[in-house]
């Protein structure tokens, strides 16, 4: 399941990051497991770099209130966002798929069952740098507004096309979802969207939404893992 969200950081927000990002030093790519590595020609933030934690707070923050990409995820653990640019010689990242763990700064490891990618620069200020993913239904290029983020299946071949002039700054992270099957998630988010709409219209009270509600939160029961 492929879905975007817009405006996931506010105006403020962004003009925040991108000052940050600014003063940042960068480092060739880092991050990426044995195969990935060698299609890897990006630069990253190191976790040394002091912009980071407030970066990463930043981010975190934002995700916590968009109730809608909550709702598509239905995100378990999120791995701290880290941050890329592609420009000049390090300017595309070669078909991949994403390690299936990686490890939390507590130890213990997060299952990636999602991959998000949340755009920095705004889409005019470079040319080419599409994240391009691969599902059933053909290639998808996506080239979001500033601010705005995507979220796909961590297991799926993606790339970033190259960067043929300008900057392209954006936030990458990783998620493990309560519910692991990508389909049973798209399912459920369909639901909570139809009833999203449908409390908007007859408020919470209405009986059929009551029980609706129900078996929305029935599913989530049988098919989460926790």
């Amino acid at each position: 399941m492929i879905v975007s969200f817009e405006r996931v950081l506010t105006a403020a927000e962004l003009v925040a990051t991108r000052e940050q990002l600014a003063r940042a030093s960068w480092s060739a790519g880092l991050s990426a497991g044995p195969q990935a590595l060698l299609a890897k020609h990006n630069e990253q933030l190191a976790e040394s770099c002091q912009q980071l934690p407030e970066l990463r707070q930043r981010v975190m923050r934002a995700l916590n209130r968009n109730a809608q990409l909550l709702s598509a995820a239905l995100p378990l653990k999120i791995l701290p966002p880290n941050f890329n640019r592609y420009a000049d010689t390090r300017n595309y990242y070669g078909p991949h798929t994403d390690s299936t763990l990686r490890p939390l700064p507590d130890g213990s490891y997060l299952r990636t069952d999602i991959s998000a990618t949340l755009f920095l620069s705004a889409p005019e200020s470079y040319e080419g740098g599409e994240l391009a993913i691969e599902d059933i239904y053909g290639t998808h290029h996506i080239k979001l507004a500033a601010g705005s983020l995507v979220i796909y299946p961590a297991g799926s071949i993606h790339e970033v096309k190259p960067v043929r002039s300008g900057e392209r700054l954006a936030c990458y992270m990783f998620m493990q979802s309560l519910v692991r099957d990508t389909e049973q998630r798209r399912h459920l988010y369909e639901m909570d969207l139809a009833l999203m709409a449908l409390r908007a219209r007859h408020g919470e009270a209405e009986p059929v939404l009551v029980r609706l509600t129900g078996l929305y939160n029935n599913l989530l029961r049988r098919w989460s893992d926790c």
